[in-house]
């Protein structure tokens, strides 16, 4: 059990408070951690409070989307870009007043 450096991405199960939360982002012009409990509250440290602290790091819990109301489904591309499977929907039929770059004032 090594808390002296905080990761971001990491869980951690506080033992003292039986809380499970991930790191979020670490502030060093602060000197602050910033943390998101599983229910989605954020809360943050300072690195002196966080060096007291009885961690454990942990997996990721199962059932942490479910603060947000997300399903497993919303995350297993999120990093693949979206593509329509229809390019020429109902907005590509609209004629623009504009043609070759000039307005057309009628």
């Amino acid at each position: 059990m090594d808390t002296a450096i905080p990761q971001v991405g990491i869980w951690y199960r506080d033992i003292q408070q039986n809380s499970i939360f991930e790191v979020i982002a670490v502030d060093d012009a602060t000197q602050t951690v910033e943390t998101q409990l599983i229910d989605g509250a954020i809360s943050d440290f300072t690195l002196e409070t966080w060096q007291e602290m009885l961690l454990e790091e942990i997996e990721e819990p199962e059932n942490w989307r479910s603060a947000y109301e997300l399903s497993g489904e919303d995350y297993v591309n999120a990093d693949d870009a979206v593509h329509p499977e229809d390019w020429n929907g109902p907005i590509r039929m609209i004629e623009t007043d504009i043609v070759n770059g000039v307005l057309d004032d009628l």
